[in-house]
């Protein structure tokens, strides 16, 4: 069975850090690409940052400097270094996974909260 769990959100002050974690079965985990995504109260949801097999990153320009992607392929675990978060950063965050073995798949969590708030 796939499972995609993330954990590490909460409530963080204006210029804090956090660190997202998404613990993937191993069906789950993918070789080819795993991503966050995030979605704020009344919004679509968006691409936070992307991470492929070759260790090849995109991030949404928001975040860029800021947020960093990486994958722990030993342990199934994709991670997302939060750093100087601001108030727009309020979203529930999403992992995701995009298998292409045998078939193309793709896989969501079901989200953690992070609010930046004074």
């Amino acid at each position: 069975q796939v499972q995609l769990v993330e954990s590490g959100g909460g409530l963080v002050q204006p210029g804090g850090s956090l660190r997202l974690s998404c613990a993937a079965s191993r069906s789950g985990f993918s070789i080819y690409r795993m991503g966050w995504y995030r979605q704020a109260p009344g919004k679509q949801r968006e691409l936070v940052a992307l991470i492929f097999g070759n260790g090849a990153t995109t991030y949404a320009d928001s975040i860029k400097g800021r947020f960093t992607i990486s994958r722990d392929d030993a342990n199934y675990t994709l991670h997302l270094q939060m750093n100087n978060l601001k108030p727009e950063d309020t979203a529930v965050y999403y992992c995701n996974s995009v298998v292409m073995v045998p078939a193309r798949r793709e896989y969501w969590g079901q989200g953690t909260q992070v609010t930046v708030s004074s």
